[in-house]
């Protein structure tokens, strides 16, 4: 080595020291899936992950799974204004290398505990000694809760399947996010009768768009209705014969497929089944506020919709009341009038 080159090396070897220690310091974690009892979020953006985003949106993480790649957090999400916020469960981006949550890639909420009340800046999230999981908003009052204490609860974790789960200390699940879809399912996850998926009134309206559309299962099949009354089907996967299983069938989305399991509880034969793209990345299944159903995955570094399995049935129509409110709409844009009960009232005097 010449004297020019050890007179440079000389001096930004002690340069590249400064950096390399002020970088590795200055990352944060960014795998941290797991929460110990008595432990307490605040809103704000004191959190290890508060960053927003270019769609406008905002996430406040209070854990992460996974260091690279899309992967599950949940914690605080807001869009527009951020004048209020969701508890949630989102897929986000992340960067093992910078320690960070990439900003050119947009949250994808697939769950949210308190979508019909949120919450506004300063909300705090606790995970109490007793074991409960409660929202409790800035004046203390408490917006939702997983109604857990006094249940053996031993940690909160987020797993690699996207599911929030409360377990003991034999780590056996005692609340799980899983059993409370809102409008998402994701690969794993099943929708049981009793259960239903209903969309959001818009893509950045997040309140449940009750009355209008949902996804139930029911004792014949897996239905998509309009909330007419009596509620109407624009999507029907209809099973049939001897059900041994009255009361207790489900959906499960799987790997290749939405399978129901009606008739018979046998996961080697479901019942019938709604063919999907088999998973290569992260995926997952919305009821979108127009009435679609509709699978997205992580695909060239964006998310695409692979799969949309009412298009067969609704064809033309854009979406299921595309004909007005008071019709239905399915096939070569075909109108039907919608039923309606009429709810007679006689004065006491009359009967």
């Amino acid at each position: 080595m010449d004297l020019l080159s050890f007179s440079l090396v000389s001096h930004l070897f002690p340069l590249f020291l400064i950096l390399n220690c002020y970088s590795t310091g200055a990352q944060p974690p960014i795998d941290y899936p797991t929460a110990n009892l008595s432990t307490t979020w605040t809103n704000n953006e004191s959190l290890t992950h508060s960053v927003d985003f270019r769609d406008g949106s905002r996430v406040r993480a209070i854990l992460l799974r996974g260091s690279l790649g899309p992967k599950f957090a949940c914690g605080f999400y807001c869009n527009g204004s951020c004048t209020s916020y969701l508890f949630s469960i989102f897929i986000v981006q992340t960067n093992s290398a910078s320690g960070t949550i990439q900003q050119m890639v947009f949250p994808q909420v697939v769950w949210s505990a308190n979508r019909d009340h949120p919450v506004s800046d300063g909300a705090i999230l606790t995970l109490t000694s007793a074991g409960g999981l409660a929202l409790h908003e800035v004046n203390g009052s408490t917006v939702w809760t997983t109604n857990t204490t006094g249940k053996s609860v031993a940690g909160l974790n987020l797993t690699d399947d996207g599911n929030l789960v409360l377990f003991d200390i034999h780590r056996s699940v005692v609340w799980q996010s899983f059993d409370y879809p809102t409008d998402c399912l994701l690969p794993g996850q099943t929708l049981r009768q009793g259960q239903q998926l209903i969309p959001s009134v818009s893509f950045t309206n997040w309140t449940a768009q009750k009355g209008l559309f949902s996804l139930q299962v029911t004792e014949k099949g897996l239905f998509a209705y309009v909330g007419s009354n009596p509620p109407q089907a624009y999507y029907s996967k209809p099973v049939s014969g001897n059900n041994a299983n009255k009361g207790r069938g489900y959906v499960r989305f799987l790997n290749g497929s939405l399978s129901l399991f009606i008739l018979y509880d046998d996961l080697s034969i479901p019942d019938g089944k709604i063919t999907m793209p088999k998973v290569s990345s992260s995926q997952y299944m919305k009821l979108m506020p127009d009435g679609h159903l509709q699978v997205f995955e992580w695909k060239a570094d964006t998310w695409s919709v692979v799969a949309d399995p009412f298009n067969s049935y609704l064809e033309k129509c854009r979406n299921p009341l595309a004909c007005g409110r008071n019709s239905l709409c399915s096939g070569n844009l075909k109108c039907r009038c919608l039923l309606r009960v009429k709810m007679v009232i006689k004065r006491v005097s009359e009967r």
